[in-house]
């Protein structure tokens, strides 16, 4: 076909994908045979625990285990989601009707967005934020009004003044805590306020608690189920991926207000049949437990924190402490600050062989800064450090 067509309407709607130039750089160095430390991705390195893929292997067996699914999840793992919220935040939940198995959160929020978002809808997203917050809502014909989130506190004041200022009423709010990219992290007082907000504006709230289960500090993160009322306006997207190591198994879910959880179960059973049924059974068997796994995932998070700050410090950088998620949310160091997220990201590259994601592709508000992951193990990141303490200073 011609080249000269026009490119497809969704598809002109979806800004330039800020990553694309890095990670084809990544891709070509490695190409040649370097040594790149990839600490751009969010992407688990760890094992799964070992009874969660037992339990996928026997289930595999059976040849009943092979047919279709079902798209709102099979009833045993909606079952299992509402026993984690219930010992983990003492929520109540109706595995019937305010539970949807997700395949992944990514999936659940984008089917989410097609589910609620008309033409012209107005969606309140923060920024710098994990691109589903957005994309998802662009791609479905919402218009995303980006507020500022240098903290939760700011969010929160923000979401005030543009409640007030937007030309029609928000269909809804996005929540992220812990935050990607930011690392930040909220008490139940934030969820009270953002709740209260909501429902004076009569705005549905959309929550990501995807890190909820990496966290440093003794205080879990909250669920904004546990606030009072929430259930009436609020939605929360939640998945297996880091707490388990099971990002490729995708597996997440979609809890909370019931209409909206509606709305996803009618969109998704003309969309997908459901995950592989054995993967859905494995799921089962890491909710239920035992939980010793994730104990040790977390604490392997941490150790990993502790070492990227302490070497990056010993390196020149000096990087804030997150106190939960994968990520370290970093300023790129002052005298490389002109060059943008972008341009140092490729530095890092091809001076250091450290790949890091660049703050603008979280959105405009993330320029001057950096997204490092947690995902290698410490002996990478104190060779990660070593690198970037020559590149420095040959730069």
């Amino acid at each position: 076909m011609s080249s000269t067509i026009e490119e497809f309407h969704r598809i002109k709607q979806l800004p330039p994908y800020v990553f694309e130039e890095v990670n084809a750089l990544k891709a070509k160095l490695r190409s040649e045979g370097r040594d790149i430390i990839d600490l751009g991705m969010g992407n688990p390195d760890m094992p799964t625990p070992p009874h969660i893929i037992e339990k996928l292997v026997e289930t595999a067996r059976n040849p009943k285990a092979h047919r279709y699914s079902v798209s709102r999840g099979i009833i045993g793992l909606r079952r299992a989601m509402a026993r984690y919220y219930e010992r983990r935040f003492h929520v109540k939940l109706s595995p019937e009707t305010e539970i949807v198995a997700t395949i992944g959160s990514k999936e659940g929020f984008a089917n989410l967005a097609q589910a609620i978002t008309g033409p012209g809808d107005v969606i309140l997203a923060p920024n710098p934020a994990y691109p589903i917050h957005a994309f998802g809502f662009i791609i479905a014909g919402g218009v995303i009004a980006p507020v500022a989130a240098p903290s939760p506190e700011a969010y929160l004041q923000g979401l005030a003044d543009a409640i007030k200022i937007s030309h029609m009423k928000p269909r809804a709010v996005v929540l992220n805590y812990p935050s990607n990219p930011t690392a930040q992290a909220v008490g139940l007082d934030f969820y009270k306020e953002a709740v209260a907000l909501a429902k004076k504006h009569d705005i549905y709230i959309l929550s990501d608690l995807a890190y909820g289960e990496i966290y440093f500090g003794d205080a879990p993160p909250p669920s904004i189920l546990q606030v009072d009322g929430a259930r009436d306006i609020a939605v929360e997207i939640n998945s297996l991926s880091k707490t388990f190591a099971m990002a490729g198994w995708r597996v997440g879910m979609a809890v909370g207000n019931e209409r909206l959880i509606r709305a996803l179960a009618r969109v998704k059973s003309y969309l997908d049949y459901g995950a592989f049924t054995p993967i859905q059974v494995a799921a089962v068997a890491a909710l239920d437990g035992p939980w010793d796994c994730v104990e040790e995932i977390r604490s392997i998070y941490k150790t990993r924190r502790d070492t990227l700050i302490e070497h990056f410090h010993m390196a020149g950088w000096d990087v804030p402490r997150p106190e939960a998620s994968m990520f370290a949310w970093a300023p790129i160091p002052e005298k490389f600050r002109t060059m943008g997220s972008v341009e140092f990201a490729k530095m890092l590259m091809e001076k250091a062989d450290v790949a890091v994601a660049p703050g603008l592709g979280f959105g405009e508000f993330g320029e001057g800064h950096v997204r490092i992951g947690l995902v290698e193990n410490q002996q990478r990141i104190r060779q990660a450090a070593r690198n970037l303490k020559k590149a420095f200073k040959e730069n």
